[in-house]
């Protein structure tokens, strides 16, 4: 079931890149975040409260907090350098320099968490690369 989701990440964060590309006219990129940002934050609230996850929130322990917030750092950041890339590049090129995050994320997996590097993903990932820099170059 969990890639049926992924898929539907992969739906949305390819639509993100073409409306904020439209959305984005005329806009500072930083300004163009920070609505989004508001948006996502009412939207990830509401479901959360929707399906009674936030019922949780007082089980949230010192390091889950920690590392949702570096999680959120890390995910403002990403989304700022994001739309400024689009604003000044082509949406094909962006979005796929983007998705090198795939690659360091299973660089980063196998370093930090220490889970297996397979032949085959090791495959996957360096096709990732290689496509970036083709379409890069």
């Amino acid at each position: 079931m969990w890639w049926v989701y992924a898929l539907l990440s992969a739906l949305f964060a390819a639509l993100v890149a073409i409306f904020a590309k439209v959305g984005m006219k005329g806009v500072d990129s930083d300004l163009a975040t920070a609505i989004r940002t508001v948006v996502i934050l009412f939207v990830a609230w509401g479901i959360a409260y929707f399906r009674g996850a936030t019922n949780g929130i007082q089980l949230l322990t010192r390091n889950n907090l920690i590392f949702l917030g570096l999680s959120g750092v890390a995910t403002g950041l990403s989304w700022i350098f994001y739309f400024r890339a689009l604003q000044l590049g082509k949406v094909a090129q962006v979005a796929s320099v983007d998705k090198l995050s795939v690659a360091l994320a299973i660089v980063f997996s196998v370093v930090f968490l220490g889970e297996a590097l397979t032949i085959k993903t090791a495959i996957g990932a360096l096709c990732i690369i290689g496509g970036t820099l083709i379409l890069v170059l």
